[in-house]
């Protein structure tokens, strides 16, 4: 069985700390990543996914969307992947 897990576009902001938001190393993150960008990585990575006009809770005031993947495993894997997979746009 396939679980949920959602994905903010700030989870790899290269500008934000990991206390605004930020999930993934410095090293994996970019610099203004947009919903168009995860999805984008996540088609790279074969993910069945949906967006949602809905906002990080401490970002309530951008209204950047999400996405919410239907993965097995670990949030912090398909985190991991999708960081790997926005390397390109640096």
């Amino acid at each position: 069985m396939e679980r949920v897990c959602v994905l903010y576009p700030c989870y790899f902001h290269a500008g934000l700390r990991r206390a605004q938001g930020r999930r993934v190393p410095k090293a994996l993150a970019v610099r203004d990543p947009s919903l168009a960008d995860l999805k984008d990585a996540l088609k790279k990575c074969g993910c069945s996914f949906r967006t949602e006009e809905k906002h990080h809770p401490a970002h309530w005031h951008k209204r950047e969307g999400r996405v919410v993947v239907d993965y097995e495993g670990p949030k912090s894997a398909l985190i991991l992947k999708v960081a790997r997979a926005l390397e390109v746009k640096r």
